[in-house]
């Protein structure tokens, strides 16, 4: 494992980035609050913006396709405007034309220029690490920083396979700033990942594109498949075998067009909240139904939840389809290990639907959440707290008693999201089971990955104020 002596570094080697600072503070860390009070109904039609996952990659993989791809349903969040502007810096025509609307013309797989300075990716941890992959066999050094947030999250997951590909990537005691070195010497290898995790299986994809040989990642679960999905809508063929995948290196990928469906992600709070709410039905339209990312439906459904899916059909490389939720009397559950990968960024969601169900709920092996945008447990143990939630923080999880037989499962009081997106959100749904208004705290994370989420939570009943 070449990691020292020939210009590579250890996880845990020094190395002097001192002169590298994150990038400039973004919109997205001005303070700003919710005061969202108790409301019985919540109903209507909405749709939730496009999915976060897909977005990032189509950008990216569009870069280096030869050709024009068209991208409809774009997300333009703050993290998809990171790595949009990211890839502009190093040369990339995109065009935004309209709502939702982008077009990458990509001038083939080197055709990427040397960014004339660090490529700030705000909060978005999926840039940064599809990025450092994707850049790993460039010919072109580049710095990769991101908001005070990233700067502290693990990189080393990706970095160290990747260097065992042979790559040069050096980060600062295994957080950001990330550099990687110019090179295209990587080779295939077999990777035998000890966590499923879709964004390590994606960064060792779009490296195995240049390297010699086969690269072939096997995971202890299936992870979300986007990458593996879209690669083959750009001309790329992959292998499957069980929990691995493989490729073999490329000479070209083929400009498409890609739809985003609705992200799933974003819907997992209306879900929640149309099932504890106290009245009402809510049709959530053109949701992306990737089974890799449906877990929460499959336990919300397991806790009793009445979730109907209407119209399934194929969008693009992706199934879609219609959620129609309304309100159940909800009971506590287990959540089996194996959903545990398929619901990780839905869980401050489900924290809230175990707190209004009936009998314990316990959630183990989401050790992930912790090294999230915040310590996802933390955060969200202490607004349980808050609100007056009898409950227990595991290493791995967390323990919630459930509710009380009658009367409001939350106290009202004030919860801090700590800036982390899924929080604030999660925390906006309590409202329907509270006895009195909730203030969120540093909720403008929240246009990272739902811009407009106010004003949709509004249209569907939410009383829901900012300030």
């Amino acid at each position: 494992l070449p990691l020292q002596g020939a210009g590579f570094l250890s996880p845990r080697s020094s190395v002097n980035l001192d002169g590298i600072m994150a990038g400039p503070a973004s919109e997205t860390e001005t303070p700003a609050r919710w005061r969202v009070s108790p409301v019985d109904a919540v109903e209507g039609e909405v749709t939730v913006p496009g999915d976060k996952s897909i977005s990032h990659r189509a950008l990216l993989l569009g870069a280096i396709a030869e050709g024009l791809t068209e991208i409809e349903g774009f997300l333009e969040s703050e993290d998809c405007l990171r790595t949009l502007e990211a890839l502009r810096s190093m040369g990339v025509r995109i065009q935004q034309e309209g709502e939702q609307s982008v077009r990458v013309r990509g001038g083939g797989l080197f055709s990427l220029q040397a960014p004339s300075a660090p490529l700030d990716l705000g909060n978005s941890g999926t840039a940064m690490r599809l990025l450092i992959g994707l850049l790993s066999w460039q010919k072109f050094d580049a710095t990769l920083v991101g908001d005070a947030s990233l700067m502290k999250r693990p990189m080393e997951r990706v970095a160290l396979p990747l260097r065992m590909m042979g790559a040069r990537i050096e980060t600062r005691e295994g957080t950001p700033p990330v550099i990687v070195r110019g090179w295209d010497r990587l080779r295939g290898i077999p990777y035998k990942s000890p966590m499923a995790s879709a964004q390590v299986k994606s960064a060792l994809l779009l490296a195995g594109l240049r390297a010699s040989g086969e690269t072939r990642i096997t995971e202890p679960s299936t992870s979300r498949d986007h990458t593996e999905r879209m690669l083959k809508a750009f001309g790329v063929p992959l292998r499957h075998d069980g929990t691995t995948i493989a490729v073999k290196p490329v000479q070209r990928l083929r400009g498409t067009r890609i739809d985003v469906p609705a992200d799933f992600s974003s819907a997992a709070f209306f879900l929640v909240g149309g099932s504890i709410a106290r009245s009402g039905t809510l049709r959530l339209r053109n949701v992306g139904m990737n089974p890799t990312r449906t877990g929460l439906l499959e336990i919300l459904s397991a806790m009793g939840a009445d979730i109907a899916v209407e119209g399934l059909s194929t969008h693009g490389p992706e199934p879609v389809a219609d959620l129609v939720v309304r309100p159940a009397s909800l009971r506590g559950i287990e959540v089996p290990l194996e959903l545990v990968p398929r619901a990780i960024d839905e869980f401050p969601a489900f924290f809230i639907a175990a707190a209004c169900a009936e009998g314990p709920s316990i959630l183990r092996g989401a050790e992930e959440l912790r090294v999230k945008e915040t310590d996802r447990i933390a955060v969200m143990s202490r607004g349980l707290t808050a609100l007056g939630v009898r409950h227990r923080v595991l290493p791995d999880g967390m323990l919630i008693e459930g509710r009380k037989a009658g009367g409001p499962v939350f106290s009202g009081g004030t919860v801090d999201s700590g800036g982390d997106h899924r929080v604030a959100m999660a925390f906006a749904m309590a409202s329907l089971q509270s006895s009195a208004p909730i203030e969120v705290l540093n909720t403008a994370n929240v246009a990272t990955s739902f811009p407009g989420f106010a004003e949709l939570a509004r249209s569907c009943g939410f009383e829901l104020e900012e300030s």
